[in-house]
């Protein structure tokens, strides 16, 4: 007999089994177990915000195990991550085993833990405790203000704003953070100032740099020299001066060392350090956490790194000052421990700090057990926390200032300064975001005394402009969101990486620059939901949820005065007219779209009919620019800057003749269609009688046609390579092994290779039009490698293959595919049985007699099990798949068809249509 102890990970479940024995069976949950379906309705405001749990295969897989392994026990311990969403995992693991009745004569406790050491682990195994129910509603009400905001707000997008993504309740917020920094520079001007600087020595020949502080006996401001001239007259009064030292001023500046880390400061640091992304940071570091084998046992070499306190174990700081005394000295200890707190806002600070769970495990001792990455974190977060105990350090500052002996009220100023005692910084130095271009710091000046005469060299005047704000960092992203209270530790790195993902925000340079879509989207929240995406109000909601988790608030109540505010401002848009939202979004961003023409001519004004103004046009792909004369004038361009890295494709003819076929004569012209660009032998031929007649089914010619490749501009093409594009599929050569024929073409999805029903995707790099067999046999050989060719189908003869998915192996047979079972994997299959699988796949699909439509598809596998926080049904207790709802969306598309109607579905199914999972989609 033995108890249970759930944990997150596996690799952790390995190390805590070592440390409890063989009394105790230690199993991992691999994270949540259940969430929240990306579907409409899954949390109901009408029913005071009652909530649908839907598990996935995984998660029904390891509550099964749990179930089972509780059987020869007594206690469950649930000992998932110390955090609001640890304790989430735990109450979801606890409430699937009691929905199974699993939990008959077992007794549940909550164990938490800072570290992953056997110390750590032995002292909470002896001090369980309950559930924290606080902390479980305030996880409840993030979840669902999240699901809320991302399930509604972007079907409003979708309809409203074509093209766009998604919104999320933190994410948007970051995104506008990014777009006004943009929208910042963008409207930044740069002023011109001016300096002089003289390079002097003292009296024993020791050289020196001083700049011009006074003129004519009036302080310079920054902007007092505006010109070159105005610097050059003050440069000639500096060179007609004698200058001696006037006055000097010492003083003794001590510095203090920083706190250890918070999960914010080591993504800050280690992206300046190390280049580390934010996501890379918590990966290395969740290694480090959950240990490495250290002489046989695995030891976990960090404390949790999800946390914004500041503050260490009292037997931490005691440990790191007996190992600051050891190594550097009693001079490197300050009298008495040094005690730290957060200036984040809305810090809960619930955790310590991110600090090493053993000092005497210096980095240069751990190097052996560790990867490259994980060696460069771990010595940072060693060195930040034994340094956060070190003493200060301490300079000597001086100003000297040197004045015209001639009394023409000319002083010149000279600043360095001297490290008196290293202190901390014997072990470690902080970096910045932005650097300034001298650090006095580093300057040290020679031995001087007032009154010292002093010899002139030369002088020099330099031309400065101020600069922009700089773009954020991820790191200046994260310290910004922290400071305006915005997200959590935990969703810092997922917020950024959504931001990405969806392409509304790139790195250049490790600088995150919006995307013109990221723009978009956030100028029509800004217009039309500016109170959801204010850095205050998302604050306040962190605050409220806060509240809630220290019992102080309920959730419940936080949710419906939320929620009634929010439903009013989309309830407001959906009478909003395109038009509306056209305009908003041009008054917006028409500064960035159309930025002042250095010859001062009208940015707007359309290159091809030279009348017309340009502007913000919505179509059914997106945004694009179009001229106010259309359909007169049929200009278009990419959502660009003019002039910028992706504004070349303008094509500002609307057409451009290439030259002509020389087979057949008919002019070959590239033009703009609703797809993008694309190349055209020909006209369409003029409409026959039939045609004219109306007839319906009159076969209509239309010319070649073929899209341009990404790469290829509309401006640039040539006519060789048209006609190139309208020979596509053309054939490469006769692959080496099967003797089938291999093409080259462009598709709805880009360039690729073909071989038979096997298609491989060309990169970037490659030409469709160039591209060689050798290359051809390379991308087809990876393809392949997942690719496994049965036989031919006894009816038709048709290939019938097994191929790698996304969500496993399946069975194909020409559009009808066939998941196999899990049991089953792709080189045990049998043609026999995949013929069976396919046929029954068929049946499934095919409608019934009397039908309208498509047939359904089949319901969930019973490893999906979907749950209600309200009342759970006995089926779903027992781990059976409930009943399919019928969405009124659904409805709606039945009753179009009755009436005849080709409209489409309502919008409103849109919002089931979000891919991943809600918790990475809608969360942050």
């Amino acid at each position: 007999m033995s108890d249970v102890v759930v944990v997150e990970s596996p690799a952790k479940a390995k190390t805590i089994n070592k440390y409890l024995g063989s009394g105790y069976t230690v199993l991992a949950s691999f994270g949540h177990v259940r969430d929240l379906p990306p579907r409409d309705g899954s949390v109901r405001p009408d029913q005071d915000f009652a909530m649908d749990w839907e598990s996935d295969e995984r998660g029904s897989r390891q509550v099964s195990a749990i179930a089972k392994a509780i059987k020869s026990g007594t206690t469950l311990y649930l000992a998932t991550d110390p955090d609001r969403e640890g304790e989430a995992i735990s109450w979801h693991v606890r409430a699937m085993l009691e929905d199974r009745n699993a939990l008959r004569g077992v007794t549940v406790h909550r164990v938490t833990f800072n570290e992953i050491t056997r110390n750590a682990v032995t002292t909470a195994m002896a001090k369980p405790r309950m559930l924290d129910q606080p902390l479980i509603e305030a996880y409840l009400a993030r979840r669902a203000l999240d699901y809320l905001v991302g399930f509604t707000l972007s079907p409003v997008l979708w309809r409203k704003l074509p093209g766009s993504r998604s919104a999320g309740r933190v994410q948007s917020v970051a995104l506008r953070l990014v777009c006004e920094r943009e929208a910042e520079i963008e409207a930044f001007r740069a002023r011109e100032y001016w300096t002089v600087e003289a390079h002097m020595a003292t009296p024993a020949g020791a050289p020196f740099l001083a700049r011009l502080t006074q003129l004519n006996g009036r302080k310079l401001d920054q902007f007092d020299l505006p010109n070159a001239a105005a610097a050059e007259a003050a440069r000639a009064a500096v060179e007609a001066g004698s200058f001696s030292v006037s006055t000097i001023e010492r003083k003794r500046v001590r510095r203090n060392p920083n706190p250890p880390f918070t999960t914010s400061t080591l993504q800050q640091e280690a992206s300046r350090k190390l280049g580390f992304g934010a996501q890379q940071t918590m990966r290395v570091a969740q290694q480090l956490y959950e240990g490495v084998d250290i002489g046989g046992e695995t030891v976990g070499l960090i404390t949790y790194m999800r946390t914004d306190g500041v503050q260490m174990a009292r037997e931490a700081v005691h440990a790191i000052r007996d190992h600051v005394k050891g190594a550097f000295g009693t001079s490197y200890l300050p009298a008495a421990p040094r005690e730290y707190s957060t200036k984040a806002k809305n810090a809960q600070e619930a955790h310590e700090a991110i600090r090493p769970t053993d000092v005497d495990r210096r980095p240069e001792d751990m190097t052996r057990a560790l990867s490259h990455d994980q060696a460069r974190l771990y010595e940072l977060i060693w060195k930040r926390a034994v340094a956060s105990q070190m003493s200060q350090a301490e300079f000597d500052q001086v100003t000297v200032d040197m004045s015209d002996g001639a009394g023409a009220g000319t002083v010149l100023r000279a600043n360095g300064s001297l490290l008196a005692f290293d202190g901390f910084l014997k072990l470690y130095r902080e970096d910045r975001d932005d650097q300034s271009d001298e650090d006095d710091e580093a300057r040290v000046l020679p031995a001087m005394a007032e009154g010292d005469p002093l010899s002139r060299r030369d002088v020099k005047a330099s031309q400065h402009f101020t600069q922009p704000p700089p773009r954020y960092t991820e790191a200046s992203l994260v310290k910004k969101m922290e400071e305006l209270g915005i997200g959590r530790p935990s969703t810092y790195a997922s917020t950024l990486s959504v931001l990405r993902d969806r392409n509304y925000v790139r790195l250049d340079a490790k600088r995150l620059v919006p995307e013109d879509r990221g723009r978009l989207v956030t100028a029509f929240l800004t217009s039309f939901f500016t109170r959801y995406v204010d850095p205050g109000f998302t604050a306040s909601l962190e605050e409220k949820l806060d509240e809630i988790s220290d019992g102080r608030a309920d959730w419940r109540a936080v949710m419906r005065a939320f929620w009634q505010d929010f439903s009013e401002a989309v309830e407001q848009t959906r009478e909003l007219k395109i038009s509306d939202v056209i305009n908003a979004l041009d008054d917006d961003l028409g500064p960035h779209f159309f930025p002042p023409r250095e010859d001062g001519g009208d940015p707007r004004l359309c290159p091809a009919c030279s009348t017309g103004r340009l502007g913000l046009k919505l179509g059914r792909h997106g945004s694009f620019i179009g001229c106010s004369n259309y359909p007169t004038c049929q200009y278009t361009r990419r959502l660009a800057v003019n002039g910028g890295e992706d504004g070349e494709e303008t094509l500002k003819e609307g057409m451009r003749v290439l030259g002509r076929d020389p087979a057949t004569g008919e002019d070959i012209t590239v033009r703009r269609g609703p797809y993008g660009l694309y190349v055209q032998q020909g006209e369409p031929p003029p409409p026959s009688p039939d045609e004219k007649k109306g007839d319906k089914k009159a076969k209509k010619e239309k010319p070649k046609r073929m899209s341009l490749p990404r790469g290829l501009e509309g401006d640039a093409i040539t006519l060789e390579q048209a006609l190139g594009l309208l020979t596509l599929p053309r054939l490469i050569g006769l692959h080496p092994e099967s003797r089938e024929p291999m093409e080259a073409g462009i598709g709805r999805f880009g360039p690729y290779i073909r071989m038979g029903s096997v298609y491989a995707s060309l990169d970037r790099d490659d030409d469709v039009l160039s591209v060689g067999a050798n290359r051809a046999v390379d991308l087809l050989a990876k393809k392949l490698a997942g690719v496994r060719t049965l036989g031919a189908h006894p009816k038709d003869g048709e290939a019938i293959m097994v191929k790698k998915g996304r969500f496993g192996p399946y069975a194909q047979h020409g559009k009808v595919v066939a998941n196999l079972p899990r049991a089953v994997s792709m080189d045990d299959i049998t043609l026999d049985d995949a013929v069976a699988l396919l046929t029954e796949k068929g049946r499934e699909l095919k409608p019934k007699p009397g039908a309208k439509g498509k047939a359904k598809p089949a319901a969930k596998s019973k490893a999906s099990a979907s749950v209600s926080t309200k009342a759970a049904p006995p089926d779903g207790a027992a781990g059976k798949p409930a009943a399919p709802k019928k969405t009124g969306a659904v409805k709606k598309v039945g009753a179009a068809k009755k009436a005849g109607a080709a409209k489409k579905p309502a919008p409103k199914a849109a919002a089931k249509k979000p891919g991943g999972k809600p918790r990475s989609q809608a969360a942050e």
